[in-house]
């Protein structure tokens, strides 16, 4: 069951700009992930199983060690897995 509501469209609208931007995948990823935890800790967004699953791998593929750069594969995973963010967010 999907959330209702000008809160819940806002949130949604504003995740899909942020998956869409233009800018660095990684980076993109990370403010969509912010503002994702945003609209599920205010109720905005109810988080699926499968949201919470394409979450927990994208912070997968996002993380490095303290100095590392992120490479391709990481930019490349990112955006792969936000297309299925932007799937879920319907239903999310």
């Amino acid at each position: 069951m999907s959330t209702d509501g000008a809160a819940a469209a806002l949130a949604r609208s504003e995740v899909r700009d942020l998956i869409a931007a233009k800018g660095h995948a990684v980076d993109n990823a990370r403010a969509a992930v912010a503002r994702l935890e945003t609209a599920f800790a205010d109720g905005s967004l109810e988080r699926t199983a499968a949201m919470g699953q394409f979450l927990a791998d994208l912070m997968q593929a996002l993380e490095q060690d303290e100095g590392e750069k992120i490479g391709g594969k990481s930019a490349e995973a990112a955006r792969f897995i936000l297309r299925a963010v932007d799937r879920e967010l319907d239903l999310a």
